[in-house]
């Protein structure tokens, strides 16, 4: 059955822009937030501290669906709320324990619940699972995914255009992948490769959460599964002195905000993506690439970061495919089950098909 209202709980560059692309696409959307948004909106925004379990369910009552893009440790009381209204339920979260939560929640709930709509995981799950597809057999899928500055400086060459707190815990948190059709947990910085795209010489390593749901599902199917994040060169190394010669990963707030001090957000980004799988057709061994660059857009009138647009578009064209009952209604949606052509064939999805 289709809907028509979704609250969007947080108004920050992710949550604005995902409400504004809803709102493009027809939604009724009502923004909740603390703080005013940073410009006018074609919307309504209520102020409210949705930290608050009473005051979330008052904020949410007679509404269809809820986004969360608020920090991750939040998630699990929204799910809860949601699960418990019987409305559908969004994130963008990439944390493994609050996907676990809303996962149990799934079991009984009357809506949709659908974590981890951003880019990564989220839009990389949708190409990789169209990948895999392809093939009769698929022996790997690799996804990679990187938000970096145009113009780098310094040794590092990377900028906080996201969540501190989230990209700390991408790098010391443990990964899970498959290998040679053995389901493990790998740590994070390892595994580096170097990879050219648009001739730019990039390295990637392991990170936490990006692939999702994707062990669950591909187990057993697909030998070789893996995400990496995508970073100029030697990122990685200067990463694993900070955080584990320096002791730093013992104090993450204080290692959050160093690196954001050092390296703040810029205007000027790029995200790239690089998904590749290799299995047999009729018996030839064939290869399946998909490799883009995206950059800064203007959305609602106003110019917006590649990491934003890219985040906030996905789990619109999620949603968007939700209303219209081209997914499904109640349960979970894990990211890999959404058809990629459904996907970009989204008034929001278009975006990434440019």
């Amino acid at each position: 059955m289709s809907f028509g209202t979704v609250s969007v709980l947080g108004l920050g560059k992710v949550g604005l822009l995902a409400a504004t692309f809803l709102d493009e696409a027809g939604l009724d959307v009502i923004g909740i937030d603390q703080r005013a948004p940073r410009r006018e909106t074609t919307f309504p925004v209520r102020s409210g501290d949705i930290s608050d379990r009473a005051t979330l369910r008052t904020e949410l009552a007679g509404t269809e669906a809820v986004l969360s893009c608020l920090p991750f440790h939040l998630n699990t009381a929204i799910a809860e709320v949601a699960h418990e209204l019987g409305i559908h339920y969004f994130d963008l979260t990439e944390d493994v324990g609050t996907t676990r939560a809303i996962v149990e929640l799934s079991k009984t709930s009357k809506g949709l619940m659908a974590p981890q709509c951003g880019l990564a995981p989220g839009f990389i799950a949708i190409v990789a699972a169209s990948q895999i597809a392809f093939f009769d057999e698929c022996r790997s899928v690799r996804m990679r995914v990187g938000a970096l500055p145009q113009y780098p400086t310094g040794l590092l060459g990377y900028s906080f255009n996201w969540s501190p707190e989230g990209v700390v815990n991408e790098y010391l948190n443990d990964c899970e992948v498959v290998e040679e059709g053995v389901r493990k947990w790998v740590s994070s910085m390892e595994w580096h490769e170097t990879l050219v795209i648009d001739g730019k010489q990039l390295e990637a390593f392991t990170t936490s959460g990006g692939l999702g749901t994707m062990c669950d599902t591909y187990a057993g199917r697909v030998a070789n599964i893996d995400y990496k994040t995508i970073r100029y060169p030697g990122h990685m190394d200067l990463m694993n002195f900070f955080f584990h010669e320096l002791l730093m990963r013992e104090r993450r707030e204080l290692a959050a905000e160093i690196l954001t001090n050092a390296k703040p957000p810029v205007d000027d980004d790029v995200v790239y993506v690089h998904v590749a799988a290799e299995g047999h057709i009729k018996g030839q061994l064939r290869r399946q690439e998909f490799v883009r660059s995206y950059l800064p857009k203007m959305v609602g009138g106003m110019n917006s970061t590649a990491i934003a647009w890219t985040t906030a578009g996905s789990v619109a064209a999620v949603i968007e495919l939700v209303r219209t009952g081209a997914l499904p209604q109640s349960g979970l949606l894990r990211q890999e089950d959404i058809p990629l052509d459904a996907f970009l064939a989204t008034a929001t999805g278009r975006l990434f098909a440019e």
